[in-house]
């Protein structure tokens, strides 16, 4: 399945495509994008693996990450969507789609998250039948947490990944 077009009144989320991998090696290159996701810049190697699996998500799984896109400037200034990452977490997150989203910092503060995330989330509910879903975010990252919690996230456990500190939060249908 390919990735549905959503639009929003200042956003148009898309699919990834290989033609996207400039702006996406940059905001993942970023200190300020990646200080809370993984803790260091990714290389262009790095990044280039990132973005192919980004693509092969929606081939094996029917869901997945969009670009996030605004609409009056054509810029792409981050992502969001779903993931099955089969992460060595406790508890387990296996089974339950698990939201992300990612954001240049010239598009942080704008509430460009929180609309994009409401849109993926409009179509994740209509996807997965109204399911549990599920994110992950470093306690010190409070834009995030606002962000999940504006969604409809809530706090569940204090759980560790990948030697961090880590919350993890539902959003129960």
């Amino acid at each position: 399945m390919p990735a549905p077009v959503l639009e929003t009144e200042r956003l148009i989320l898309r699919a990834h495509a290989p033609s996207d991998f400039p702006a996406y090696a940059a905001m993942w290159a970023d200190p300020d994008v990646t200080r809370f996701i993984g803790g260091a810049p990714l290389s262009e190697e790095e990044s280039w693996g990132k973005l192919l699996r980004t693509l092969g998500m929606w081939v094996a799984m029917d869901f997945g990450f969009w670009s996030v896109v605004e609409k009056w400037s054509g810029l792409r200034i981050g992502e969001t969507g779903f993931l099955e990452g089969k992460r060595d977490i406790s508890p387990s997150l296996k089974g339950i789609p698990e939201v992300g989203w990612a954001f240049v910092p010239a598009a942080h503060g704008k509430g460009f998250a929180t609309e994009a995330v409401r849109a993926a989330l409009a179509w994740g509910d209509h996807r997965f039948g109204g399911a549990r879903m599920a994110c992950i975010i470093a306690p010190e990252n409070t834009a995030s947490r606002r962000v999940a919690e504006k969604t409809g996230f809530r706090e569940a456990h204090r759980t560790v990944y990948k030697g961090a500190d880590t919350i993890m939060l539902f959003r129960d249908p």
